[in-house]
């Protein structure tokens, strides 16, 4: 099975650059599902109804998020209709929305993806490890679903390497997402589980982390700013992770960086 990952959409830039050019990878990679991390989709902070729409018309099976996930008030009003659109497991219980869902491909392949959120430097929610532990006590990786992908929301690259460690053998992928920067180390563990630190975000990289430049710019120069940051607007890039997956185990037997248009160099040659 081919899992097709999308980094974290920043803005215009990034969702114009999802539509012109996620057809192309598609058409290469023919992936069996698509999910699409969206939590900065709405100007760089937060989605909203109208953005999944558009992200599911172009072919989105599955929106993870992060801690940007109810930025955009109405969020909180349909999330819990949505069940493709997932906020990050660890939230506490009375959370609208769900932070996982199992889903059938058209093949008749069931996967489930799994939004979770670090604890460094981020908002303090329960522990993703025990939490992880918890839903693959129920989810058993080629037994009940033939694919587990992760979507870990987090800052510091210790603990996301940590935790791709923990869940090596017990799922197909752990990927990261928040930083918005792809990372040299798409790799497949000792235990066959796909993992890479941070896919990138998919927006315009001539800017800091997705804003325009001046406003973060004059914050750590001057130590304050006199104006809000808002996303940068020129041409984006898409950046992603490709998982191919073994479809006896569940487990990981490709993984492959994406990137393609804006400022970065490209993956795609052909």
């Amino acid at each position: 099975m081919k899992i097709l990952f999308i980094g974290d959409i920043y803005g215009r830039s990034g969702r114009e650059a999802l539509e012109a050019h996620l057809p192309r990878l598609k058409t290469k990679y023919q992936p069996d599902f698509l999910i699409i991390n969206g939590e900065n989709a709405a100007h760089g902070r937060g989605i909203t109804s109208k953005i999944c729409g558009q992200l599911y018309d172009l072919g989105a099976d599955c929106i993870t998020t992060g801690n940007h996930v109810f930025s955009q008030k109405e969020t909180l009003f349909f999330i819990g209709d949505d069940p493709k659109l997932l906020r990050p497991l660890n939230y506490p219980e009375q959370t609208p929305g769900n932070g996982y869902g199992v889903f059938t491909t058209s093949a008749g392949k069931k996967v489930l993806v799994a939004n979770l959120m670090g604890r460094i430097y981020m908002d303090v929610l329960d522990n993703p490890f025990r939490v992880a532990d918890t839903l693959l006590d129920r989810y058993k990786l080629g037994k009940d679903v033939d694919a587990i992908f992760i979507d870990f929301h987090a800052e510091a690259t210790s603990e996301k390497c940590a935790f791709g460690h923990y869940m090596d053998g017990r799922v197909s992928a752990v990927i990261g997402t928040h930083t918005h920067i792809p990372t040299a180390d798409t790799v497949i563990l000792d235990g066959g589980t796909a993992y890479q630190t941070d896919a990138g975000m998919t927006g315009d990289y001539n800017s800091v982390i997705g804003a325009d430049k001046d406003v973060p710019v004059q914050r750590f120069v001057r130590g304050y700013a006199a104006n809000h940051m808002s996303p940068a607007g020129d041409t984006g890039s898409v950046c992603g992770t490709l998982i191919e997956t073994n479809d006896a185990t569940g487990l990981a037997k490709a993984i492959s960086p994406i990137r393609i248009g804006g400022r970065l160099p490209s993956t795609e040659n052909d």
